[in-house]
């Protein structure tokens, strides 16, 4: 212990990552990297984009990416000149023209050079958002200040197309090491002397500041080079700060920079907003075994290959009583840059503050947060639920110019908001937290392992104030590991040479085991153990599991690395990513192929398992998958798959469509049947709650196995942000359904034959919310409120533009209110004698048939009587009282009657019947 309490002081005493100063008074900051190891992270100050396209290399930060307009934002420190001057010097050196790649899209973008992005955002934009502000110009983007290629000074416009509004005529003699100083004063303040020339209209308009630019050769060639542009208006000048590059060099031999200064009463300072080198963190309480895994960024060379630990470590420390006290250790594994803790006998009953610190002396720099007590004592437990985590619209979607204050719709702070509002005990990510196209960029298939990491830093630095003190389940879906859909045939490999949905029908995962296991790691590493350790044979791990907290059972299931690809079972179907192209193909009858998978073997006893486990106080089971189990989901009648989606015309709200047909998408849970039942039927024995995402449209089922509202109910969420908007219109309404309601409610099969019972369904409209690209497709997230006393649940679908303290309400159609008894419809055969409890309150009940020795159901009971329904004739046996131990009762040869006439008295803390 005490050496691990001296190596964290040494740690926490050391300085910043990069070498220089930083002086509060007047905010100057001198960031250098010559003393920084070889890796891609620029360090705490910065925010890189994206993390392949930057790397620290011999005491330099190089743009080593072959893509235009790379940026890396200072977070540290923006420019507001109304407060005073404000003044920039930067140390850089151009590559030689020789590896430069042609022109292309750089020249789309404008002059080929590096220098500084000023002005990002406009100063109105969370920093966090400005932060991601690269490639695609529009309004909110800046000004790149630059040297040229030729040695020049330009100032171009990156809110307008990288237009140059000023360029110098000279250049300077030597640009392969050069000293940038820019700076910017109110007009009348300060006067300079320039050489360069402005262009357009831009500087013929009054304004109340001037920019000017110098550059010297750090070799002593030719004189300075000045530029002034003048009558700059402050909103042009106001914001986030970043070096950038728009070289277009071949990757690894880009621009450099090595030193930045900032300073100036103009200069606002945010030391708040340095990250890392831990990034987050997620934890889980189950069983009073604490488990969290930290997030860090790549603090040393990005590697694929086998999981290995590196050097570092990693510490976590807990608050008690106003000290910080160690507790252990863990070493940083990569791929993937985490480290993993779990604290055995946590019987906390109090907030407990908790750190984390990388132990190297160059970057200690630590992340908080908090462990909530078990909440085992409240009435009501509240999930809240996220799937589908779009970040930017797709540059001219729905308008000609990219808005960043429009179209980038990370950090999603105002769903954050929101649920922080709901109180939630409980997060549940149920895949696609990141995207292989527009997270904010399209996948790097050439640096898969940096690409992920760029996107899966974002999804944790935008949910981060969640997770750092409610305990969060996250599991990957298809997009997370880069497909569009994924049948992942038990973990094995896709076939090599095929790609897109060739590759995707032939089953399996299109990247390497290590990569997927990396994926898994960063997300589910702080689950408790799985169920079934043991990897594919490809060497893709499993994660699926169970947790117990605060009397809630929580089963969480992998239901796409199991699933069989149906295209070779199917071959009359003639799938092409998960539909059939022959019209004359009849899902209901003919796509339930044999030996067919959905959840696997191994997953299905786990469920079977997990339903009849009521131990440690647990009143209540949710299963938290992917997909629900049914195909709610239409679309147009002469549509021959779901790809004709992102293109529909999003109607009026309340406006109903016609002509659509049942959806038969066999990436959805529906297919294949008899696996969706054997799942259904084995969540149904615990009277489970099924809480899923993935299908982008919000609904809330029941399952139905023999009959239409006999199996557990189930909540698909909505998208965080959504490019495709599933829709639920269909062609004639349902049996059953209330005429006060919406057609699309009431019992129907499925695209596949599966009954279900729909209550509420989040359809696009037309809401009238800006910007409509985002909110017109319905999205937000899930809430589910379980009461402990009276075992009501009740489902809710939130748009994210409410707001729950303001009166605002969930989609329409919600709250779905229901019993927790209600999860198990099957109407009764008969009953078993009722069962009176003495001694006891809330036993759990099990109904086992003697005939099979299968288990019909096991469930808590509220209060001291219960009567057990059967569903068949025959003899069953009753186990009552408290698993796990000595008070539990066992009562054979119980025959069901048409009406319980009689009881049975348990008794506990006497003599047992």
């Amino acid at each position: 212990m005490n050496r691990v309490r001296n190596v964290l002081r040494l740690a926490v005493l050391t300085t910043t990552i990069l070498t220089g100063c930083r002086n509060g008074e007047t905010g100057v900051v001198t960031l250098q990297w010559r003393d920084a190891p070889d890796r891609p992270w620029p360090g705490a100050d910065f925010w890189p984009n994206r993390v392949q396209d930057w790397e620290i290399r011999d005491g330099r930060l190089w743009s080593s990416s072959s893509l235009p307009m790379r940026t890396a934002h200072l977070l540290t420190r923006s420019s507001n000149p109304t407060g005073g001057e404000v003044r920039i010097a930067l140390t850089l050196g151009l590559p030689p023209t020789g590896v430069l790649s042609p022109q292309g899209e750089a020249a789309e973008l404008g002059p080929r050079g590096m220098g500084l992005l000023l002005g990002a955002g406009g100063g109105d934009l969370d920093f966090r958002r400005t932060a991601l502000i690269h490639h695609s110009p529009g309004p909110g983007g800046g000004l790149f200040l630059l040297v040229d290629e030729d040695g020049r000074l330009v100032v171009a416009d990156f809110s307008n197309e990288n237009h140059i509004l000023a360029q110098s005529e000279e250049a300077v003699e030597a640009t392969d090491s050069l000293e940038l100083e820019i700076r910017v004063f109110a007009n009348g303040t300060a006067n300079g002397t320039a050489n360069g020339t402005a262009n357009g209209t831009e500087a013929d308009q009054p304004g109340d500041f001037t920019l000017s630019m110098t550059a010297s050769s750090l070799r002593g060639a030719g004189t300075p080079v000045i530029l002034e542009l003048p009558h700059l208006e402050k909103d042009r000048v106001t914001g986030g700060i970043a070096l950038a590059s728009n070289m277009r060099s071949e990757e690894g031999s880009g621009g450099w920079f090595s030193r930045l200064e900032v300073g100036g009463p103009g200069v606002e300072s945010h030391p708040g907003r340095r990250l890392g080198p831990v990034l987050g963190a997620q934890h889980i309480l189950s069983r009073n075994t604490l488990s969290l895994t930290a997030q860090l960024f790549p603090i040393s060379p990005v590697e694929g290959g086998p999981e290995k630990t590196t050097v570092d470590t990693v510490v976590m420390e807990f608050e008690r009583n106003g000290v910080w006290e160690p507790a252990m250790t863990a070493p940083v594994v990569v791929p993937g840059y985490t480290a993993t803790f779990r604290i055995e006998d946590w019987e906390e009953t109090a907030p407990v503050p908790y750190r984390l610190t990388l132990m190297d002396g160059g970057t200690a720099m630590p992340y908080g947060g908090t462990i909530r007590p078990v909440p085992d004592r409240q009435e009501e437990f509240v999930v809240a639920a996220f799937t589908g985590n779009h970040n930017v619209a797709s540059p001219g979607v729905d308008r000609g110019v990219f808005q960043w204050n429009r179209d980038l719709w990370f950090p999603h702070d105002d769903i954050v908001a929101h649920v922080q509002d709901q109180g939630p005990d409980f997060l549940f990510f149920s895949g696609d937290q990141v995207y292989e196209g527009a997270s904010p960029t399209r996948a790097d298939y050439t640096r898969p392992y940096e690409d992920y990491l760029y996107k899966w830093y974002l999804w944790l630095w935008a949910f981060r104030d969640l997770t750092r003190e409610i305990p969060s389940v996250a599991v990957p879906d298809d997009h997370d590991v880069f497909h569009g859909n994924v049948w992942g045939a038990g973990g094995i490999l896709t076939p090599p040479g095929l790609s897109g949905a060739e590759a995707q029908d032939q089953g399996g995962y299109k990247l390497p085991a290590d990569w997927v296991n990396m994926v898994q790691r960063t997300q589910a590493s702080h689950l408790p153990k799985p169920w079934d350790p043991e990897p594919s044979r490809e060497g893709i791990g499993a994660y699926y599991t169970d947790i117990v907290y605060g009397g809630m059972s929580f089963a969480v299931l992998e239901d796409r690395k199991y699933k069989s690809p149906p295209k070779a079972l199917l071959p009359e179907a003639d799938v092409w990513n998960g539909w059939s192209q022959n019209p004359d193909f009849h899902a209901p009858s003919q796509a339930d192929a044999p030996g067919a998978s959905l959840l696997g073997t191994s997953q299905e006893e786990f469920l079977e398992e997990w339903a009849h486990d009521w131990a440690d106080g647990v009143w209540m089971k949710v299963v938290l998958s992917q997909t629900i189990f049914a195909n709610v989901a239409t679309i147009p009648a002469d549509a021959m798959s779901g790809s004709v989606i992102p293109s529909l015309p999003i109607p009026e709200p309340d406006f109903y469509v016609d002509g659509d047909k049942m959806a038969a998408d066999m990436d959805s849970n529906g297919w294949p049947q008899s696996g969706r039942d054997r799942a259904v039927r084995a969540m149904r024995k615990g009277f489970a709650v099924h809480l899923a995402g993935d299908q982008h449209l919000a609904s809330t089922i029941q399952y139905g196995l023999e009959d239409f509202g006999d199996g557990p109910f189930a909540l698909c969420v909505p998208s965080v942000a959504n490019f495709w908007p599933r829709r639920w219109y269909p062609p004639t309404a349902g049996r059953t359904h209330d005429p006060t309601a919406p057609a699309y409610t009431g019992d129907f099969l499925d695209g596949f034959g599966n009954p279900m019972t729909v209550y509420a369904v989040s359809n696009p409209a037309q809401w009238g919310r800006e910007p409509t690209n985002l909110h017109n497709r319905a999205p937000g997230y899930g809430i589910a409120r379980f009461n402990r006393s009276t075992r009501e649940v009740v489902l809710e679908a939130w748009p994210r533009w409410a707001d729950p303290t303001s009166g605002d309400g969930p989609y329409p159609g919600w709250p779905v209110r229901f019993q927790q008894a209600d999860g198990f419809g099957k109407k009764a055969f008969g009953y078993l004698p009722t069962l009176e409890v003495v001694g006891m309150e809330d036993p759990v009940v099990q109904v086992i048939s003697e005939a099979g020795g299968d288990v019909l159901y096991t469930i808590r009971i509220q209060g001291d009587r219960f009567t057990p329904k059967v569903f068949a004739p025959g003899s069953y046996t009753v186990r009552i009282g408290e698993p796990g131990t000595e008070a539990l009762q066992t009562y054979l040869g119980l025959v069901p009657e048409t009406e319980s006439e009689r009881a049975i008295q348990v008794s506990f803390g006497g003599n047992p019947h």
